[in-house]
């Protein structure tokens, strides 16, 4: 689609999107209308692909945008993790029937054929035995392994497919023991800081050990600088992440619901319901939650999404999830425009049937016992009091705007902060809307100073009540400790 034609209609949404960036959206120009249109807030970088000078251009091209459009986005690197997958076939794949013999050879060098097909990860004849499943290519090609010799496993083909090249393996049921960060994954890290990413997304998540070893190594590549240190994110996509879920939760800054490899170990029939607990107990351990996955599939190739998919992005809001997330729709796609654009239209939509300001109230949580803490959940139960129209934060580092967002409450949070890197960071919370502002060092002339601010930018009209939470210590981070509600009067 030309620019000309792009309906740029600006449409406001709680719930954030992230769209992964590929040959088909990588430029200034298209992000820059993805971001303006309400649809873009984080942009994800596929690690998996590119070379380091790769995402150094790529990470130009999104700052450029976000700077044309005015509004700040977050960067999103996701690490490969380990790969666990078949080597190169001879021709580019083997057509299997049901019924034959598989033979599967850590130990071959060089292309697969059907007689023997190598594999990346030399470990798997240890993580198996007989009878256990290997799940190929997504699923959809099963085998039921006979026995375990060495170096080869012997396996029964359980239906027919067309195995290609480095198709990934799955185990039914988890139990690999390939670790979350490989060396691959080290040297992106490092790629990751150096383009200042907000995001650090970690694959194959076992355990909160996994996260630990992450912080650690963030720490040693950025010993010495006081820049913000990028949030974690644990996808969740192994059976064992299931079993460790609350440790994974808490050692995380986030979650992402990783439905793809999650489905073929756990079965695809207990995804929804997984989805459901995920979301809701990340909301309950304080932390957000993306959720990922053919979201929007078919935006591949067509320029509308079917009623499934629809209902699909719908109910993830409705679950509660922070943001929604497209892969190769907008990385690889035909229509990555359209696809944030109704992407967007649809949480609109169903953030509309959600709870509204008077809806059910929340509990005071027991976790409320810092200062700052009591002042966000203070916020949301005095703005429903009084039928306030927004709720302003005034924030260093964004974490009284997260508490606030983490109640199901459709009152737009407007977080105010002089950091970029606290901007970028926000741009995930669900419900919260970041702005710039450098604020006077006195209570009182920057409490006047927002108020005008917001005024000028429409979002609040005389008459409207209001409620802010600040610091008497302005600019101090960690400092919020005091709630006011003002009407406004200009």
């Amino acid at each position: 689609m030309s620019t000309a034609n792009r309906n740029l209609t600006r449409i406001r949404h709680n719930t954030k999107i992230v769209a992964t960036l590929g040959p088909a959206s990588n430029n200034v120009t298209l992000l820059e209308d993805m971001i303006r249109v309400g649809g873009l807030n984080i942009v994800r970088f596929n690690f998996s692909h590119g070379s380091t000078e790769f995402h150094q251009e790529n990470a130009r091209i999104v700052r450029e945008a976000s700077q044309k459009a005015g509004r700040e986005v977050a960067i999103m690197a996701d690490l490969q993790g380990p790969k666990i997958r078949v080597g190169k076939l001879a021709g580019g794949g083997i057509q299997l029937e049901a019924g034959e013999k598989l033979l599967l050879d850590a130990a071959l060098e060089g292309e697969g054929t059907r007689e023997r097909v190598g594999l990346d990860y030399r470990d798997l004849p240890q993580d198996v035995a007989a009878g256990d499943t290997l799940l190929l290519d997504d699923g959809l090609l099963t085998l039921v392994i006979d026995s375990v010799n060495g170096s080869e496993i012997h396996t029964t083909v359980q239906n027919s497919h067309f195995l290609k090249s480095n198709k990934g393996i799955n185990k039914r049921g988890g139990g690999l023991s390939a670790g979350a960060l490989t060396e691959k994954d080290f040297q992106d890290l490092k790629t990751a800081i150096s383009i200042g990413c907000d995001y650090l997304a970690i694959s194959f998540v076992k355990s909160s050990e996994d996260l630990n070893i992450a912080r650690a190594l963030i720490e040693q590549e950025m010993q010495g600088s006081n820049a913000v240190r990028p949030g974690l994110v644990a996808k969740i996509e192994r059976a064992e992440a299931i079993a460790n879920l609350d440790e994974i939760i808490q050692a995380a800054d986030g979650i992402m619901v990783a439905r793809g490899d999650l489905a073929v170990e756990v079965g695809n029939a207990a995804v929804p319901a997984l989805q459901k607990r995920m979301i809701r107990r990340a909301r309950e351990l304080r932390r957000f939650s993306i959720t990922a996955t053919q979201m929007m599939e078919s935006m591949i190739t067509n320029p509308v999404p079917t009623r499934a998919e629809v209902s699909d992005v719908a109910n993830a809001v409705l679950d509660g999830t922070d943001a929604v997330m497209c892969s190769a729709e907008t990385a690889i796609g035909a229509y990555p425009f359209e696809t944030v654009r109704q992407m967007a239209v649809i949480c609109a939509a169903a953030e509309a049937e959600q709870d509204s300001l008077n809806g059910v109230e929340e509990e005071y949580s027991e976790e409320a016992v810092s200062t700052y803490l009591a002042i966000a959940d203070g916020a949301v139960h005095v703005a429903r009091a009084v039928n306030a129209q927004a709720i302003v934060a005034l924030t260093e580092s964004g974490s009284t705007a997260f508490e606030i967002s983490r109640h199901s409450i459709q009152l737009p949070i407007y977080a105010l902060t002089p950091s970029i890197a606290a901007q970028r960071r926000m741009a995930m919370y669900r419900g919260v809307r970041p702005l710039k502002i450098t604020t006077s060092t006195d209570h009182d002339t920057a409490l006047n100073e927002v108020e005008k601010m917001l005024f000028e930018r429409d979002v609040l009209k005389n008459g409207d009540q209001y409620i802010i939470t600040s610091g008497s210590r302005m600019r101090e981070t960690g400092s919020t400790n005091m709630l006011q509600v003002f009407t406004v009067n200009r």
